[in-house]
């Protein structure tokens, strides 16, 4: 892994937390909370400046940032009225959920630029393989798949993502629009191909937008794909149907980040070609895992911006607040967890990388 990539990587890392924090930061000034600190990058300060009552900083490590809030950590005794402390109880859920918001935000207008220059895939069918089971199922070139098992789908990575997390030895049902708008629901029973692998023998390929309004219904629907993906991927690992080889943290994130952008290299007939397309798969990265930190975050989960929201939401029905030794208490209970969670992570991927 060269230098250039590792800045790359680092920089996607940087990007989706940055946001995070901006976002927190925006809400926080809007609702007129003190901001001690907003700093770009982690670790010693490179250089900072003051501006009213706010530090601004440069880090010199590129991971990220953060919002130090006057009064976050809960000092009830403060007596400065615009602490973040003694705000409102919807203040304080506004500015706590406006993290992850800003995470959607960012992987929104990245879709629409992506979508942009490289398209969306819908569900219509470009190929069905002869003799597949999808032949042998009516399904026909043209016609576009409109729900799998009685869910909608939009995308035909949706179809790829059921077929890694369903059980394939039994048949399950398509919902298909053909052409003309007529509708018809067949049944698909997977076969094994000579790698062992469940196929039904269909292809779909990229769409470009040809209007902003296409463009922007793309990347709604580019976005909502991450989603499901994301929450499909939890609901895998909860349910232990992921083997640890299979799950990857930020080290095995950006060896795979690496891999793809020498790929790219590789492929590229040319200088300029292999820069744009190492851009537009770095902004891939940054769409799914801005969705990636944006949900993960909203789980409530001590330590993380979810958690906080139910401490808020529960103090806002107590109409009272927690004590804040039991609320500290929780908190770092679950910031325990986290880190013994990044830490087994960690290890699995450098298990997984040698």
């Amino acid at each position: 892994m060269n230098g250039v990539n590792i800045l790359l990587i680092l920089l996607v890392f940087s990007i989706i937390v940055f946001f995070h924090e901006l976002g927190h930061f925006i809400v926080a000034k809007m609702n007129h909370i003190l901001v001690d600190e907003f700093s770009i990058g982690m670790g010693p300060a490179i250089f900072s400046w003051q501006k009213k009552e706010t530090k601004y900083s440069v880090r010199l490590l590129p991971i990220g940032g953060y919002c130090m809030m006057h009064g976050e950590s809960g000092e009830e005794d403060s007596d400065n009225e615009n602490s973040f402390a003694n705000k409102s109880v919807l203040a304080r859920m506004a500015v706590i959920a406006a993290g992850p918001i800003f995470n959607f935000i960012l992987a929104f207008v990245f879709s629409i630029i992506l979508i942009h220059f490289v398209g969306c895939d819908p569900t219509t069918l470009d190929e069905v393989i002869e003799n597949s089971p999808a032949e042998e199922a009516g399904l026909k070139v043209g016609d576009r798949i409109a729900e799998i098992n009685g869910d909608k789908v939009y995308n035909y990575r949706e179809l790829l993502l059921f077929m890694q997390t369903a059980d394939l030895s039994k048949s399950f049902e398509l919902k298909m629009v053909t052409p003309e708008g007529e509708e018809y629901v067949t049944k698909v029973q997977p076969r094994k191909n000579d790698k062992g692998e469940y196929k039904i023998g269909v292809y779909a390929g990229y769409e470009k937008p040809d209007s902003i309004v296409t463009n922007i219904k793309y990347a709604i629907l580019e976005c909502r794909y991450c989603v499901k993906a994301t929450v499909d991927g939890l609901k895998m690992i909860v349910t232990r149907q992921v083997k640890s080889d299979q799950i990857m943290g930020p080290v095995g994130v950006g060896g795979t980040m690496n891999d793809i952008i020498e790929d790219v290299k590789r492929e590229s007939s040319s200088t300029s070609e292999a820069v744009i397309n190492i851009i537009l798969n770095m902004i891939n990265w940054c769409i799914l895992l801005s969705v990636n930190l944006g949900i993960m975050n909203l789980l409530p989960i001590p330590a993380l911006d979810g958690g906080r929201l139910l401490f808020l939401l529960i103090e806002g029905v107590r109409r009272k607040k927690i004590p804040q030794d039991k609320e500290a208490f929780v908190n770092l209970i679950g910031f325990v967890l986290l880190i013994i969670l990044m830490i087994v992570v960690f290890f699995n991927d450098i298990k997984n990388i040698l």
